[in-house]
């Protein structure tokens, strides 16, 4: 990839750059002199064109209403975050909500948290780059909120915050990280990118200041995907995200049609709605993910975790073409076949919302999606939400539950999304000033009593001890009873899989959807971009 002498890269091709190439990436190219870097940083990406500005989003509309989208899949309000060497005059160039002067000589006072166990902030001009994916209301208005607070109270101290596309997020951190410009906040979901960012050298280790300062309750399993090789790497702050099946009420209704208990009832109730000339799953799948959590959930259905987890080590006879892989590709392209998604199904983009829009002109009847989606619908339009929308778990597999395989392994993540600190010097030691300001920031800010009412109103659930118990929202209650009833919680694969690994899985959705290869040659396919990923480890 790269060769290093005298302090200076010889050879440096980001074109060649991918998501699983974080890994060859390390602190001590920062050595060189930032003047030489930036000259030839500016050129290879001139050359590459790899980095740019995001576009706008595009939001759709429930009927009869307006309103914004908080998802996965939010779209891009980013802009240029990367094209200078020096992180401090990139920063300036990013789309920010500060409205403080980041040369001010006024010392914190930090009022809020006065009583709190917390470091002592620096009381010198301090500049954060925070890197989120929250580009539409409400998650938008709740996190720039987190931030206007932090800032009013310590006044010397600058967040810059840059709101990122979801769907080129990771790739965007990668090339940010490569050209020695990476935030020194930043949002993932845990998984294989967190200990990569970690193994890296992008993400400090905070398992002291969380033993030694104040911080949040969060659930055991929020501490657990925030914590790799027994160090705790990140702060959660985005809630619980099941992931389960929204339908029409009304369409249930008037077809008559029970909320389904196994696959092979949801199968019945696909071809019935079908052929009342419903589409019975809305599906936007060219941002890949979204197919992906059908063929996470029928193998889990199929299987528990036994072999995810088996393929995922690659050992004992581990594959991706073991039984619950193949049975998972075949049955959604058997309900491709069948016209159970609707045409040009790669094409449609969750990041435009064309899977919910479905579901708003009535075309379609059900949508699997992640949680984060009863907030989406209800702030579109809370009255059609509440007249029409409900939400079932995903059925289970009658074949497999009488072989003994549990059904209540349930996909999603206990954080939604955590912060991860790259806080420091040239020199590869840490800026404690600035990791001890973002510790205060992820910790008593972006979780604090204010945050966390505000992401209870718009639908979501704080990882934090207590809150479940504060769900009134039906559709969110069904979501916590599943996920709390689960035996395990299945991370999204596009999250738990090494970097290099997600990219090929993704594009094994488009192929697995689009009936493009079959069943066994995407197993095969993603086993050898494992296998790759773990002899490069």
């Amino acid at each position: 990839m790269y060769k290093e002498t005298d302090n200076c890269f010889s050879k440096l091709v980001f074109s060649e750059l991918g998501v699983g190439d974080i890994g060859k990436l390390t602190r001590r190219r920062f050595c060189m002199k930032k003047k030489v870097f930036a000259t030839f940083l500016a050129t290879a990406l001139t050359v590459t064109s790899i980095v740019g500005c995001g576009g706008g989003s595009t939001s759709t509309t429930a009927p009869a209403s307006g309103g914004d989208d908080t998802a996965k899949t939010e779209a891009t309000e980013t802009t240029e975050a990367t094209d200078k060497a020096e992180s401090t005059d990139a920063a300036e160039k990013t789309e920010s909500t500060d409205t403080a002067d980041a040369t001010t000589e006024e010392a914190s006072d930090g009022a809020k948290t006065s009583d709190k166990n917390i470091p002592t902030l620096t009381t010198e001009p301090l500049t954060i780059t925070l890197w989120d994916i929250a580009t539409e209301d409400p998650a938008k208005s709740t996190q720039e909120s987190a931030v206007q607070r932090f800032m009013a109270d310590y006044p010397n101290i600058t967040v810059n915050q840059v709101h990122q596309q979801n769907d080129n997020y990771k790739q965007q951190l990668v090339v940010a990280m490569s050209s020695g410009q990476a935030p020194n906040m930043y949002i993932h979901w845990g998984g294989g990118p967190m200990a990569e960012y970690y193994k890296s050298g992008f993400a400090n280790d905070i398992t002291d200041m969380y033993a030694k300062y104040d911080h949040p309750d969060f659930i055991d399993a929020a501490v657990a995907q925030s914590t790799y090789d027994g160090k705790m790497l990140a702060i959660p702050f985005g809630g619980l995200s099941g992931c389960d099946i929204f339908y029409n009420k009304t369409i249930f209704a008037e077809q008559g049609i029970e909320v389904p208990e196994t696959i092979d009832d949801l199968e019945a109730a696909c071809a019935k709605l079908k052929e009342a000339g419903y589409t019975p799953f809305a599906l936007a799948n060219a941002s890949k993910w979204t197919g992906s959590m059908y063929y996470m959930y029928l193998v889990a259905r199929h299987s528990g975790n036994d072999e995810f987890d088996a393929a995922y080590t690659q050992e004992n006879g581990g594959s991706f073409t073991s039984p619950a892989f193949i049975y998972a590709a075949e049955k959604i392209q058997d309900w491709v076949k069948k016209g159970y998604f609707p045409d040009g199904v790669n094409s449609l983009t969750a990041d435009d919302n064309q899977d919910r829009a479905l579901l708003y002109d009535g075309s379609a009847a059900m949508m699997l999606h992640g949680s984060w989606q009863v907030a989406g619908i209800r702030s579109d339009n809370e009255e059609w939400y509440n007249e029409n929308i409900g939400v079932f778990r995903f059925p289970e597999d009658t074949e497999a539950k009488a072989n003994g395989v549990p059904q209540n392994v349930e996909i999603g993540t206990a954080i939604g999304n955590g912060f991860s600190f790259n806080c420091f010097k040239e020199d590869g030691s840490v800026d404690q000033d600035m990791l001890d300001a973002c510790y205060v920031l992820a910790t008593q800010y972006y979780n604090d009593d204010t945050y966390n009412q505000m992401q209870m109103e718009s639908g979501n659930i704080p990882s934090i001890k207590g809150y479940d118990a504060q769900v009134d929202d039906p559709n969110n209650r069904v979501v916590v009873d599943v996920f709390f009833n689960a035996s395990n919680v299945q991370l999204w694969y596009d999250q738990y899989l090494p970097a290099s690994v997600t990219e090929v899985h993704k594009n094994c959705m488009t192929e697995l959807f689009g009936l493009e290869k079959t069943p066994e040659e995407i197993g095969q396919e993603q086993d050898e971009a494992m296998q790759k990923a773990i002899a490069e480890q």
